[in-house]
């Protein structure tokens, strides 16, 4: 039985027309050293006497990681890179979307540069440390524990995640594949929502003690506007209700470069609601339930009068967590998405002054069904978890194409259903009072099944093609290890390697597409991805303020710190990667893609054997005076194809999409007067847009600030400003030379309210 989901409707103003590079090294360079220096200046002068050390019962200690193994772990425990961005840093770093935040984190990329202000969804995959970025996320993303890549395609709608509700973000890159199975060979990323707040404390889940509300207003340039509220309310003793609607708008800017824009040309627009509602309850001391329901609603001009997409989706979610035994928890979830995507597409012409339908990708229906059990077992100082998952998807596309005379002659409908289930083990026991061993196992059967591509002629119904592929199965084993080593409270060394899989998204099977002269055909033979991945790092603080555990989980204390390097290096290799290869370059007609113009391009997603992606991660942490923070960041990544029988030419390649080196250096300053000063400075290295080098994206450097208000205890006031020095950000660049861009100088400004 296929399962349908409802067409997303296109309003017809939709159809209606949507309403110079940053420099070289040494301009970054330059650029990074005169913000270091303000910075430095300003911290200087900030730098107080220090202050005796705050009693033990004070002190605040770390928050617990729960991404890398499923299990709640203090992060000095976790034998992987573990990155936590809470709520406050969050609010404060200065961009419109949360994508764009979080690439304060180098290690954190999207397929494309460009975000989830102007890109389509289809773009917006998930890569960690520049494993393979493609559309089809590589690293596992989820909300609460539930898988949010794209039950179709595995890309990530970053627009349906309301920023004002996240509590904190974990960032695992290169960890994770034995606790979360399938997707997470290049790392997890969890997004964690506040949860309603209960009128009285749970052992399990601490509230704060009644209800509220928050409402967020913005404004800004090209026409953007957004408002959030969020309201909680208790209920019972026990129970709590919060309920949360979200608007966005943007009339959008045009998204081709100055200079090469012509008559097609117009602002990508885009505007989505999302809105959702969750019930929780505590049911004695011990257990506690919750129910959500999210609904999601977008619509996006893509740069001309036709192409345009559109996204519905629903989602509903019981969870419960129990604490039977003062040595056990449990935790279980269960899920079910309802989505249905549309996008169209069109050729343009050379001049860019007209414009011709290429395809009518009408309706994507998929839907997911999962659920997940893990069990967490403490004995002393060890920790051992055991957990169960599985999800279902059944998808498919119906589209569209070959527009001849003014209409579209032929149809497609073409996907499947997947299934993928697992089991895992992961266990941790110190073996001495600074060395701690973490190891784990994973078994996974997956399997392909239904899979189809018919398509037909509109005007006669005849079959032009109607394929059902075998259908397909098979199993996989995600084994890791890990080593923590803690020989002075000023010192953390870590060391972790793993083994993890991927299967290719239906999306990738058995979708073909064409965008302008280019054409990606699917391939239903496609085999498995796999990677073995390992990473050791070292990280030294002084004078930072915080808390340690010994062995037997007793908190015990080190003098404040405030300095804090950290260095990591990793080494990936990518088996079976898929990959858009090119085949074909027009003009001309080819057996796989028709016929091809000039500068048109023909490629098919095909398994590339051997790809090493390697490099090393730096930080640092300088907190001279309790209102001052600076960070700073470095990512060198080198990604190269190895082997590639069906592609020869391929090796020693670059892969596309993955910059060489990135930089981010940001700082938070809490002024007199309320104020709160959040500059930020990226610097993105050249990279090239295709499989054949051919193509390159310009290195760029990017000035941000954010500047808040505070009113008093309930209302702050805000100012942004996103690539302040409007530089160019090329995101994507076409044979025949045209180059796609990214968001120029946004400035925003609002309100924020609690109580």
């Amino acid at each position: 039985m296929r399962a349908s989901a409802p067409q997303p409707a296109v309003p017809s103003a939709h159809r209606r027309a949507g309403r110079v590079a940053a420099g070289r090294a040494t301009t970054t360079l330059r650029g990074a050293w005169v913000l270091a220096c303000i910075l430095s200046a300003t911290a200087i002068a900030q730098v107080p006497t220090p202050a005796p050390l705050a009693p033990a019962s004070t002190l605040r200690l770390d928050e617990l990681v729960v991404s890398a193994t499923r299990t709640p772990e203090p992060p000095e425990r976790v034998a992987a890179t573990a990155r936590v961005l809470d709520a406050a840093t969050l609010e404060a770093t200065p961009t419109v979307t949360l994508d764009s935040a979080l690439r304060s984190v180098p290690s954190f990329g999207l397929f494309r540069r460009s975000d989830s202000l102007t890109a389509n969804p289809t773009t917006q995959g998930v890569s960690l440390r520049g494993l393979g970025p493609s559309g089809a996320s590589r690293s596992l993303v989820l909300l609460d524990g539930v898988p949010l890549n794209d039950p179709f395609g595995g890309w990530v709608n970053w627009s349906q995640l309301p920023r004002s509700a996240i509590t904190r973000i974990e960032i695992v890159p290169g960890g994770g594949a034995t606790a979360w199975g399938n997707s997470a060979l290049g790392g997890v990323l969890q997004v964690f929502l506040r949860p309603a707040t209960l009128r009285q404390d749970s052992r399990l889940a601490p509230g704060s003690g009644g209800g509220g509300a928050q409402a967020d207003a913005t404004f800004g340039a090209f026409g953007t506007r957004s408002a959030t509220v969020i309201v909680n309310q208790p209920v019972g003793r026990n129970g709590a209700v919060e309920v949360m609607g979200e608007d966005f708008a943007t009339e959008g800017f045009p998204i081709i470069a100055a200079g090469q824009r012509g008559a097609v040309d117009v602002a990508a627009w885009s505007r989505h609601r999302s809105w959702s509602a969750q019930w929780r309850e505590a049911l004695g001391a011990t257990t506690e339930v919750s129910a959500t329901v999210r609904g999601f609603e977008e619509f996006r001009g893509n740069g001309t009068a036709y192409q345009r997409n559109g996204t519905r989706s629903r989602t509903a979610t019981l969870q419960a967590v129990a604490q039977p035994a003062d040595n056990f928890t449990w935790t279980a979830a269960a899920y079910a998405q309802d989505q249905s995507y549309a996008s169209t597409f069109s050729s343009i012409n050379a001049a860019r002054s007209a414009e011709t339908p290429a395809s009518d990708q009408f309706a994507v229906p998929a839907v997911a069904l999962g659920a997940a059990w893990t069990g967490t077992w403490r004995v002393g100082a060890a920790t051992a978890s055991f957990g169960l998952d599985g999800r279902t998807v059944h998808g498919e596309t119906r589209e569209n194409y070959s527009y001849v005379n003014g209409e579209y002659t032929r149809q497609r409908v073409a996907g499947g259903t997947q299934a993928i289930g697992g089991v895992f083990a992961v266990y941790e026991q110190p073996v001495t009072t600074s060395l701690r061993l973490t190891g784990g196992l994973r078994g996974d059967e997956w399997f392909d099944g239904n899979g189809h591509r018919s398509e037909i002629v509109r005007a006669t119904s005849a079959v032009g093609r109607d394929d059902h592929y075998a259908d397909r199965h098979g199993a996989e084993l995600s084994p890791s290890l890990g080593a923590v080593w803690t020989p002075t409270p000023d010192w953390r060394l870590h060391v972790g390697a793993q083994h993890g899989f991927r299967r290719p998204t239906l999306n990738e099977l058995y979708r073909p597409f064409r965008q302008g002269p280019n054409v990606v055909e699917a391939n239903a033979a496609l085999r498995t991805e796999s990677v073995d991945s390992g990473e050791i790092g070292a990280e030294w603080s002084l004078g930072r303020a915080t808390a340690h555990r010994s062995a037997d989980d007793s908190p015990t204390f080190a003098a404040p710190r405030a300095l804090t390097f950290g260095v990591t290096a990793f080494s990936s290799t990518l088996h079976d990667a898929v990959t858009n290869v090119t085949v074909a370059h027009g003009p001309g007609t080819f057996p796989l893609f028709g016929t091809l113009p000039a500068g048109g391009v023909g490629r098919q997603r095909l398994n590339v054997d051997r790809v090493r992606v390697q490099g090393a991660e730096l930080t640092a942490v300088w907190s001279p005076a309790p209102t001052l923070s600076v960070t700073a960041a470095l990512l060198y990544t080198d990604a190269v194809v190895r082997a590639a029988a069906v592609a020869p030419a391929l090796v020693g390649k670059q892969l596309p999409e993955v910059p060489r080196h990135t930089v981010t250096l940001g700082a938070t300053y809490r002024a007199p007067g309320g104020l709160i000063v959040t500059p930020r400075l990226r610097w993105i290295g050249r990279q090239f847009d295709d499989d054949e080098n051919t193509l390159t994206l310009g290195e760029v450097v990017v000035y941000d600030l954010g500047v808040t208000r505070r009113l008093g205890p309930h209302v702050d006031l805000f100012l942004e400003a996103e690539n302040l020095g409007n530089a160019r950000v090329e995101t994507a660049r076409s044979a025949d030379g045209t180059i796609s861009t990214g968001t120029p100088r946004l400035i925003l400004g609002g309100v924020r309210t609690r109580w």
